[in-house]
């Protein structure tokens, strides 16, 4: 699952150590500036040094004059030198001086000491990773948010060794796919409690286009809630695709729900408010409304949606679309949510998406919280989404 996007990440990962790392190699073997070596005089050049510093020439003095001066001074020297012989003794060395000494040996630019990434490090790796996310359908915006978050945390960090590089680019993404994925949820188990204090049923209605999956998905949210200990009611308020009602009922059967049906072509919101009375009625807990897939083109259907809306009033409107189409899932819901005010998402087919891309962008580009994966086949494969789970399974 999402195997595209775990490669992308990991690979970033190792391509931001590797570079940081030749950074490092290239310091270490750079040549180093030479500092001239101190000229050294013996003390008896010093001293003479100074007293010629100290012979003031004025204009009228003559030629002779200096050289006398200059006859006596070296003359004193001699005797001086052999008089007392001036022993040299290394000044000693303070405490701060060998902290100073150590980190000259160490070097100014050492990468165990000093390496800081800077954004000219990390900018055509992080390109590169916005290019894979796109391939692998992330939406252009969550993408951007990625690559914007990671740039702003790495830069200026101080790394000491390679595994510094890997850590903080593992711990950056963590924080930008968090961010994507921290989208406020519904609790649909708690939800379904409170309906059962107030005897007012949950109403959730499932919403998409066809091919989703999306009677299969009602089927599965029917057998959660049996396993949580509430009972469900499902409507066939899709009354417009040939066959529809058929399926929903071998569905329902399957798992053991009661289905509120009408005949072909009647009114969707009649068959939902009808589902919606019976639970009352029966002391069910959860009313599941299943209504006719449409493309979000379909004025009509997208109408008859709305009067579905208007008439039973649902607590949550579930939007249900194909891990698998990508960016499309994107494009469809936000249509969706324009036209009905969409509360949750559930993404079919996770199992199978090696690309991962729809289940990272959906919930941030329309706002909305991923409230299921489909798993698998059967009615019991469905898992509640948690955004922690998702950043686990990616990095």
């Amino acid at each position: 699952m999402f195997e595209s996007l775990k490669k992308k990440f990991s690979g970033t990962i190792g391509k931001l150590s590797d570079k940081l790392s030749e950074d490092e190699k290239a310091e270490e073997t750079a040549p180093k500036e030479e500092i001239p070596k101190e000229e050294k005089h013996t003390p008896e050049e010093v001293e003479t040094f100074e007293k010629l510093e100290e012979i003031e020439q004025p204009a009228e003095e003559t030629e002779t004059g200096v050289r006398g001066k200059l006859s006596g001074i070296f003359s004193r020297g001699k005797k001086e030198e052999e008089e007392e012989k001036v022993e040299e003794k290394p000044e000693p060395i303070s405490e701060g001086s060998k902290e100073e000494s150590t980190e000259e040996k160490s070097g100014m630019f050492s990468f165990v000491t000093q390496k800081t990434i800077s954004e000219k490090d990390i900018d055509d790796i992080l390109f590169e990773l916005e290019m894979a996310l796109l391939e692998s359908d992330v939406a252009l915006e969550v993408a951007e948010k990625i690559i914007n978050s990671v740039k702003e945390d790495l830069v200026g960090k101080k790394i000491r060794r390679r595994s510094d590089v890997a850590e903080f680019t593992r711990d950056a993404l963590k924080k930008a796919i968090s961010e994507i994925l921290g989208v406020e949820t519904r609790d649909l188990k708690e939800m379904a409690e409170n309906a059962r204090k107030t005897g007012e049923p949950l109403k959730i209605m499932f919403v998409g286009i066809n091919g989703t999956g999306k009677t299969t998905t009602i089927a599965k949210i029917a057998t959660f809630f049996l396993n949580e200990g509430y009972t469900p009611a499902i409507a066939a308020a899709d009354t417009f695709r040939a066959g529809a009602i058929e399926q929903i009922e071998h569905h329902a059967q399957n798992v053991g729900v009661k289905l509120i049906k009408h005949k072909k072509g009647a009114d969707p919101a009649a068959v939902a408010y009808d589902a919606v009375e019976h639970a009352k009625a029966k002391g069910k807990e959860v009313v599941l409304i299943d209504t006719a897939g449409r493309m979000q083109t379909n004025v009509n259907l997208m109408d008859e949606m709305k009067k579905i809306k208007r008439v039973v009033k649902p607590d949550i409107i579930v939007y249900v679309g194909d891990a698998l189409t990508g960016n499309d899932a994107v494009e469809q819901a936000s249509k969706f949510d324009d036209a009905v005010s969409v509360d949750g998402i559930i993404l079919t087919k996770a199992d199978a998406d090696a690309k991962g891309g729809a289940a990272l962008s959906i919930g941030y580009v329309i706002n909305k919280p991923i409230l299921f994966l489909g798993v698998g086949q059967s009615y019991e494969d469905i898992m509640e989404f948690k955004p922690e789970w998702m950043v686990e399974q990616l990095l």
